[in-house]
């Protein structure tokens, strides 16, 4: 064995040889800059009018490295994760979804709280031209997401009980439908954003009324283990049609709004119409080829991802080419991706880390910052929130359970349906987002709307324990 002086007399040639090295050449360094200073000196830092001390100069250079974009938005998630992640911890402690505390966080976040009680603080952490920023990257952390859902569709589902939940689902977006026109007549003039036509408005009312939140719906289901259940299997099967079709409504909107004219939207629905049909015949063959591949392994895990994520990015990007959104691009790419439970789970457990922990909170406080709550200054005002609310719920709620009690469910299981189709969640704020970026919605509506989503939202659970408790 080698003795402790050996271990020793090499350390000390390591030591000597290292500092050797440091002092040599920096020494060499310091010489070759000094002696460059000297040779090609210009002008000494001058501001005109001050002197400036190598103090203030430090100071200003982390002032102005704290403006930069970067630094900035590094702040700005570091604030949005702790902040989502405490309230949706907090929200779980009492029962509701962690998603309901995500958007609360934004809210507080917002001009609603932060922005009330400390001006300076919010208007430093979150300036208005960050929020871009922000925007952009909340955008894909929502494609992301939505690709998910679209994933977790199981449309095999609306065949197990196809035509009662067809019809409940339908119900269940046509009165509210009903309900958001009717309002619009009353808050058009007062609430409508810029040059907005009626018809737009209405429609949009409509679809904002009729969006049940299906991801949030799924999880309740599956805490509370109904999945396997008749009710369960219900509720979930009215959730994937009404999805499917309130977003298909929200799709052909967006088309006519954006087209400008009657045969402008012809054609963009032409256009939907052929790239559905592209994505479900062709892109799906093509797709299972490509699956088959992977598990023969003759494919690297790492190229099966980027080939998902390039279908991902084309889909949601030909969407928004088409002219209604990217969020349907990645909706459909979801549904499209070939159902193989084992290789879905690999996808999803690969994107809904960084989606769900990071991308997400960013769209809920991003929400937050456009959600003004202050705005809700008068009792008129307060006024027109709680008949917003009031139809939300009667339409919703009182829509679905009335339709499912008709087709012969049980007064139980039917409020049960109509509970956990009240639920609005995360899939309402895209919506509404969608409607004030279009310039439809105006801030004061807007606002509205959105804690509409929150409270229905919060209603869920208590309504489902009041429920299971009735005989």
């Amino acid at each position: 064995m080698l003795s402790h002086n050996y271990y020793r007399m090499k350390f000390i040639k390591q030591a000597v040889l290292y500092a050797g090295l440091i002092i040599v050449f920096g020494a060499l360094i310091y010489y070759l800059l000094h002696t460059g200073k000297q040779a090609f000196i210009k002008t000494e830092l001058h501001v005109p009018g001050k002197t400036l001390s190598n103090r203030n100069v430090q100071e200003n250079i982390f002032q102005s490295n704290l403006r930069e974009s970067l630094p900035r938005l590094l702040l700005q998630i570091v604030i949005i994760i702790a902040a989502s992640r405490l309230l949706g911890l907090v929200f779980k402690k009492i029962g509701q979804p962690a998603v309901i505390g995500e958007t609360v966080a934004g809210i507080f976040l917002g001009p609603s709280l932060l922005g009330l009680l400390f001006p300076g603080v919010f208007h430093f952490i979150f300036p208005a031209e960050s929020l871009p920023n922000l925007r952009f990257l909340s955008q894909i952390g929502l494609i992301l997401f939505m690709f998910m859902v679209g994933m977790e569709l199981d449309i095999r589902l609306l065949r197990k009980q196809a035509f009662e939940a067809v019809i409940i689902s339908h119900a269940s977006i046509i009165i509210p439908f009903s309900l958001g026109i009717f309002l619009s007549f009353f808050l058009y003039e007062a609430y409508a954003s810029g040059q907005t036509p009626f018809i737009s408005f209405a429609l949009f009312m409509g679809i904002a009324m009729s969006i049940t939140a299906f991801p949030v719906l799924a999880r309740i289901i599956r805490d509370r283990k109904l999945t396997d259940t008749p009710l369960g299997i219900l509720a979930i099967g009215c959730a994937a049609s009404d999805d499917i079709t309130a977003w298909c409504l929200l799709a052909l909107l967006i088309a006519f709004i954006r087209s400008g004219s009657g045969m402008n939207g012809m054609v963009v629905i032409g256009a939907v119409f052929l790239f559905i049909c592209f994505m479900l015949f062709p892109v799906r063959i093509f797709l299972n080829k490509i699956q088959s591949v992977y598990e023969k392994g003759k494919m690297r895990y790492s190229t099966f991802m980027a080939v998902i994520f390039i279908f991902l990015l084309l889909s949601s990007w030909s969407t928004e080419v088409i002219g209604i959104h990217a969020l349907f691009g990645a909706f459909l790419a979801g549904v499209v991706i070939p159902a193989h439970e084992a290789i879905q789970k690999q996808i999803i457990s690969r994107i809904s880390d960084v989606t769900m922990v990071m991308l997400l909170p960013l769209f809920f406080v991003y929400t937050g910052l456009r959600t003004q709550a202050g705005l809700l200054n008068t009792g008129a005002l307060w006024g027109t929130f709680a008949l917003i609310l009031l139809c939300a719920v009667a339409g919703k709620f009182g829509g679905s359970t009335l339709v499912a009690k008709a087709l012969g469910q049980n007064w139980k299981n039917s409020l049960s349906i109509g509970a956990l189709m009240n639920t609005r969640g995360l899939m309402e704020l895209i919506v509404l987002n969608i409607g004030y970026d279009m310039g439809i919605l105006s801030t004061e509506i807007f606002s509205m709307m959105v804690l509409m989503a929150l409270i229905t939202t919060m209603m869920t659970t208590p309504l489902l324990n009041w429920i299971g408790n009735k005989d």
